[in-house]
């Protein structure tokens, strides 16, 4: 079973605007309220494409409560721990020109909530695989990420990682399946930026030999590079008007492993489908649109690098 751990959820708030002003009232519309965090994104994605998962992470107060039963009602398990805080809210304002994000830093979590999660992941006779996603809230240091790699690496359990937090470097040499940085956070967490073909292919050889099993790079409107230490692959992308990226890259992360988890010799797929769904996503109001997805799984081009 594939558990998707988000430390620090939120209920996301998309709304549209047609335009705003200082000192005025500024109305809005198309309100949507979304149950989320990285790896509830995970999670929802999965189970569209018939994977079941299990959604844990720190839940607390209203919104807390608003999250879990809302996957519940999804059928969506969910093995929450609850700590003191409320749950964050996050916004996401489209004036018609652009978005504007309003993400808060989330509620505290103490050192007992945090020695429960850990007893989970110990104890927990189903998980497989764990998904890493998303930033710590308060009361958690980036030393806690070790502690969930340690436990992993001595059960055999797959850890698939998406964060942008500095101690992915030190996370390596604990062999995640896979990892899932973009270009920006290569630059920010190993110092190395990425111009061209040559560098992303030098970079996917060092994330290897750090200890890395499969990378998947993700470039935005530039596309995606996926390698397994032997064959790379470049995905195109599909070019949308981007409405919300809240979601996007995690829809894309959970449908690539939707496919790749139980077929990874099916990249090709994996990575059409992950950049088809990543794209519907964002030029919908929130995560659950994929009306999309098979037409632009065939606008999708795969290619094989010549290393």
């Amino acid at each position: 079973m594939i558990y998707a751990l988000t430390t620090n959820p939120a209920i996301d708030m998309n709304i549209s605007t047609k335009g705003m002003e200082r000192a005025k009232v500024n109305r809005t519309f198309d309100t949507v309220y979304t149950p989320n965090g990285k790896g509830v994104n995970v999670t929802l994605t999965l189970k569209h494409y018939g994977v079941d998962s299990t959604v844990t992470g720190f839940f607390g107060g209203f919104s807390g409560k608003y999250i879990v039963e809302e996957l519940e009602k999804r059928q969506v398990a969910v093995k929450p721990v609850w700590v003191g805080d409320t749950t964050r809210i996050n916004i996401f304002l489209n004036d018609g020109e652009g978005e504007f994000k309003f993400v808060n830093s989330g509620s505290f979590v103490g050192r007992d909530q945090q020695e429960e999660m850990l007893n989970l992941f110990e104890t927990a006779e189903d998980l497989s695989c764990l998904v890493i996603s998303g930033s710590l809230p308060p009361g958690i240091e980036p030393s806690y990420y070790e502690s969930i790699m340690s436990i992993c690496k001595k059960r055999g359990i797959d850890v698939v990682l998406d964060i942008s937090s500095p101690k992915l470097k030190d996370l390596l040499k604990y062999q995640p399946l896979l990892i899932k940085p973009n270009d920006e956070e290569i630059e920010e967490i190993f110092g190395i930026k990425i111009k061209d073909e040559e560098d992303i292919l030098h970079v996917l050889t060092f994330l290897k030999e750090q200890g890395a099993r499969n990378v998947l790079l993700t470039l935005g409107s530039k596309g995606a590079y996926f390698s397994n230490g032997e064959d790379v692959y470049y995905s195109s992308s599909q070019p949308v008007k981007l409405l919300s990226s809240a979601c996007a890259g995690d829809a894309a992360l959970a449908s690539f492993l939707s496919l790749w988890l139980d077929h990874p010799e099916n990249v090709e797929d994996a990575l059409k489908r992950s950049a088809a769904t990543g794209a519907n996503v964002a030029e919908s109001n929130a995560l659950g649109d994929f009306a999309k997805v098979d037409t632009y799984f065939h606008n999708i081009k795969i290619r094989k690098v010549e290393k």
